[in-house]
């Protein structure tokens, strides 16, 4: 009968998930050469290989493919093992960036409840200006922002891509300033259409101002404006008007996960958190060898 080692599994999914033995090694706060062997013990016991390497990618194997999902089942059946010896209720406070949070977040929470049903949660939406601050402060617990700054720490879930959306009947004649929505400035959003537009020589005036995507959304897809957003979360129903209007290409951006957290209990929650917002199929996942 084949035993399983805890830990070599969870090397296992930390390098299926980054794509990289480094960034996997400082998720689970360790080295690239622990992580190597911990995959190698593994994969002696299954006696199959389960990640493939090269110099420039890494990659699951086809046995590694079908072990994936049984190795996270794995895992949060163990880690729901362990909290369930650890008494008491746990408050665990998490921010979403009104800008980054979308479809995954019922995935996101519906995991965290699984993986630890003994969890309080709170979850604060606000602009990840407000979140950061609010984490360096203790307010909260975690965050998932989208990076607007030269802050590089925090765990890489995805790249956010951006376009300029709007209704498929909007009209926009030659010649005339390009009609914008725009959300809070806090948010960062107005200023990255600013900046293009500027650049790229082409008029525009803000015809709605509206407080959070939701706002937004409701005037671009009545007609009023066009407007940034991510591939991720433009509104049903809108279509992507760069081409058809002369617009200037937007820099992509990193959704991050940022945590003050270190405990074990603690650990184990990021893991889930982060594995269930890449395993959405909106965001596109990021990752390279190392």
């Amino acid at each position: 009968m084949t035993m399983l080692d805890v830990e070599a599994v969870q090397a296992f999914v930390a390098i299926a998930d980054h794509r990289s033995f480094t960034r996997a090694a400082r998720a689970l706060g360790t080295t690239q050469g622990a992580i190597s062997v911990k995959l190698k013990r593994l994969e002696e016991r299954i006696g199959d290989r389960l990640i493939e390497r090269t110099p420039r990618l890494v990659r699951l194997s086809a046995q590694g493919a079908v072990f994936i999902e049984f190795a996270r089942d794995f895992l949060a059946a163990h880690e729901r093992a362990v909290a369930s010896l650890q008494p008491g209720r746990r408050h665990f406070a998490l921010g979403i960036a009104t800008h980054v949070g979308g479809v995954e977040v019922p995935t996101i929470l519906a995991r965290l409840n699984a993986h630890d049903p003994a969890l309080l949660l709170e979850v604060r939406l606000d602009n990840s200006i407000a979140l950061l601050d609010a984490l360096d402060r203790g307010v909260i617990d975690a965050a998932i922002i989208r990076r607007e700054d030269d802050r590089r720490d925090g765990e890489v879930l995805a790249l956010e891509r951006f376009g300029w959306f709007a209704a498929p009947g909007f009209v926009h004649r030659s010649g005339e300033p390009l009609r914008l929505a725009s959300s809070s400035p806090a948010c960062g959003i107005r200023d990255v259409a600013a900046r293009a537009l500027d650049a790229a020589g082409i008029a525009w005036t803000e015809v709605f101002l509206g407080c959070g995507t939701f706002g937004v959304s409701d005037a671009v897809s009545a007609g009023l404006a066009a407007a940034i957003f991510s591939h991720r979360l433009a509104p049903p129903g809108t279509v992507e008007i760069s081409q058809r209007f002369g617009l200037p290409p937007l820099p992509s951006s990193e959704i991050v996960l940022l945590s003050r957290l270190s405990d074990a209990r603690s650990r184990g929650a990021l893991r889930m958190l982060a594995t269930a917002f890449r395993e959405h199929p909106s965001p596109a996942l990021v990752g390279s060898a190392a």
